[in-house]
């Protein structure tokens, strides 16, 4: 069979030097000779460079895990390497520049609380406790600071990013969001960014970007209530249009590729919806059970096809299979696996293969793994012990 050689930009750039050596006026070979050694230098730059500069490539894109303690003494985000298999490996801690909440079982009430970019380049994370955002540069399980802004308000608990555009949702005082730019993963605030909510005390929970970045949505679970943006050209946001939700307790929002919106309620059900034209949500799936109790999280994979949530209550995980239109189906008998019993299983991920799901245990201090398989059905593989049991644990991010 035959084989193809992959070569990337930086091991050309590597090669010019040999190139321009083989070829320059004063060396002793001319002509063709100087072409054909230039070109066999090129090659053996190439072919045997390849070795090193592969292992590179893997040890930047290696699958990790992040985790957030939202201490409220110092926030850190713990790391892991994730290998092929799935299993987790301690890689380290690190500081967020800011403090969290602190509390025992899920403090934030929110989802998102520690977001990555698609590109899996940047690593952002919430400071409740001193109302500021960190940006970090990922490499690998690894992290650098970058940036740490105030979150353009009081009690920052979750973001959404897209493209160079990246959205706090604050809940102190009245609550509302509030807009940053972040192209190279620094954060710049933006002018005239902060928008209200429906109104005061609603309990806001999660927010999340349209795939055509055209809507920001915001969910309420304390007013029942969706709150529907439109984003601008320079990053601002309209006011925002106000539905009902179809189900009690909205709290975590998730876009498919599809452009259908997901959201979990903590009424232990899932619904589905439509964003229209003029901001309102027209219900696709009305409010379906999740056999599970405290159904508060959800993800979707990365094909689209699924979405599962995080059943708090029960411990369990529930599934769902996404339509071409955004209808929901439930898995088998929708609960899809479980953890171990009073793991609490809070905030849900998934790896960027799709092939595993991990949950944030805040109940037993643990990580929560599954394998997922193309048919939807999840497979238990254990857990990872060794965070604080019960301390105020929120968020979990995973490529």
């Amino acid at each position: 069979m035959a084989q193809t050689l992959a070569v990337n930009t930086n091991q050309v750039r590597d090669a010019r030097p040999v190139l321009a050596a083989a070829i320059n006026t004063n060396s002793p070979v001319r002509g063709k000779q100087a072409v054909l050694v230039a070109f066999a230098l090129l090659i053996y730059t190439i072919v045997f460079g390849a070795g090193s500069a592969q292992a590179g490539i893997r040890d930047d894109n290696d699958g990790a895990v992040f985790v957030m303690t939202n201490a409220a003494d110092k926030n850190e985000v713990v790391a892991y390497d994730r290998a092929e298999d799935g299993s987790l490996r301690a890689a380290g801690s690190f500081a967020t520049g800011g403090t969290g909440s602190g509390g025992t079982i899920d403090p934030l009430r929110s989802q998102g609380s520690l977001l990555l970019s698609r590109d899996h380049r940047f690593l952002f994370a919430v400071n409740a406790g001193s109302g500021t955002v960190s940006a970090f540069a990922v490499r690998g399980s690894s992290l650098r600071l970058l940036s740490v802004k105030p979150s353009g308000g009081s009690s920052p608990v979750a973001l959404a990013q897209s493209g160079d555009l990246l959205y706090v949702l604050n809940i102190g005082g009245n609550g509302y969001v509030s807009g940053f730019f972040s192209d190279d993963g620094r954060l710049r605030p933006i002018r005239n960014s902060n928008r209200n909510l429906s109104g005061t005390d609603t309990g806001a929970s999660s927010l999340a970007f349209s795939p055509d970045r055209q809507h920001l949505v915001v969910t309420e679970r304390t007013t029942n209530k969706i709150d529907v943006y439109r984003v601008r050209f320079d990053g601002t946001l309209s006011s925002a249009v106000v539905s009902p939700s179809s189900g009690a307790v909205p709290f975590a929002a998730q876009f498919a590729p599809n452009g259908a919106l997901v959201i979990a309620e903590a009424a232990n059900s899932i619904s589905s919806y439509a964003v229209q034209p003029d901001q309102t949500l027209a219900v696709i799936t009305p409010s379906l059970p999740s056999q599970g109790a405290a159904t508060c999280w959800n993800v979707i994979t990365p094909n689209g096809r699924y979405v599962y949530t995080s059943n708090a209550g029960t411990s369990s995980l529930s599934g769902f299979l996404i339509g071409r239109r955004g209808a929901l189906t439930p898995i088998g008998a929708t609960v899809v696996a479980t953890n171990p019993t009073g793991s609490t299983n809070l905030d849900i991920t998934v790896s960027a293969d799709g092939k595993f799901i991990y949950t944030l245990n805040a109940g037993t201090g643990a990580i929560g793994i599954f394998s997922a398989d193309r048919d939807g059905s999840v497979l238990g593989l254990g857990t990872v012990d060794g965070l604080p049991a019960a301390a105020g644990l929120n968020g979990i991010a995973a490529f």
